[in-house]
């Protein structure tokens, strides 16, 4: 049996296990693995699945897989859960860096309120339209760790984000490596409201960190917000964006929020090797 943690971030919740003493040797394909036990109803569910290694760079190492059992280099509010959990298990003290695939993310947990500094945003585009369905669409468009598309609508509540969402996923714009999209709009210079389809999920979810940031900076370098920015996600959540301006983009990006953990508990065999 395998040992986890079931922890969420302001709507995002994932599947954490301690790997440090190689927990998942007997789990064989990994991402046959992180599909089995993310199912929704089946399993544990979750929206993705990390696992924490041993790291000669930082505190720890870590692995962030998409419940479609895609391995990505960032997600925003997993990198928060992880950072909880790397204080619950003792793993790392209170301020602490970890290795990813997008680089060193460094990180204060306070309780249950966790900031993360991101890597630099890189490959910012403002201001220009894609074909979805027939409709041109003007987009902006930024890696926060991985890459997203953000579109400023008037009515986020009511808009189909689902569809238009995995239209711009899966465009041709953004391949072979795909994107996430978010549909926001900015409710004051220091307030945005934010829906996010999230690719590897495949569908909307309750929220998305580095959407959030993405979305905060785009709007900030088109000049309707400044820094600090709440961005209200669809789980009825606030996450805070930090950052500063610069002539060639942004630096000292972080990201805070809240983190809950749910339970703790142990993965039976047959959760992920059933062959039904």
């Amino acid at each position: 049996m395998i040992e986890f943690y079931k922890i969420q971030g302001s709507g995002n919740d994932f599947i954490l296990i301690d790997n440090r003493e190689n927990a998942l040797r007997d789990v064989g394909n990994v991402e046959e693995f992180v599909k089995a036990v993310c199912r929704q109803h089946v399993a544990v569910g979750a929206d993705g699945l990390i696992v924490i290694e041993n790291s000669d760079r930082a505190n720890f190492r870590w692995r962030f897989f998409n419940a479609d059992g895609s391995e990505v280099e960032m997600c925003g509010n997993g990198g928060r859960c992880a950072a909880r959990f790397a204080v619950i298990k003792g793993i790392a003290p209170e301020k602490m860096s970890f290795e990813t695939r997008a680089g060193i993310i460094d990180a204060e947990v306070t309780g249950d309120i966790v900031k993360l500094r991101l890597t630099d945003p890189k490959n910012l585009r403002k201001g220009y339209t894609i074909d979805v369905g027939g409709t041109a669409v003007l987009v902006n468009s930024i890696n926060t760790g991985v890459p997203h598309v953000v579109v400023f609508i008037n009515d986020v509540d009511g808009h189909d984000v689902f569809s238009m969402g995995k239209t711009i996923r899966y465009h041709g714009e953004y391949q072979p490596a795909g994107t996430n999209a978010n549909f926001a709009r900015v409710l004051n210079r220091h307030r945005i409201k934010l829906r996010t389809y999230e690719r590897g999920v495949e569908d909307e979810t309750l929220a998305c960190g580095t959407g959030a940031v993405a979305t905060a900076l785009v709007a900030s370098w088109t000049g309707l917000v400044d820094s600090p920015v709440d961005v209200l996600v669809k789980s009825g959540e606030t996450l805070k964006i930090y950052f500063e301006k610069t002539n060639q983009g942004f630096e000292k990006v972080y990201l805070e929020g809240g983190t809950t953990v749910v339970y703790q508990g142990f993965l039976w065999d047959e959760a992920y090797h059933s062959e039904r």
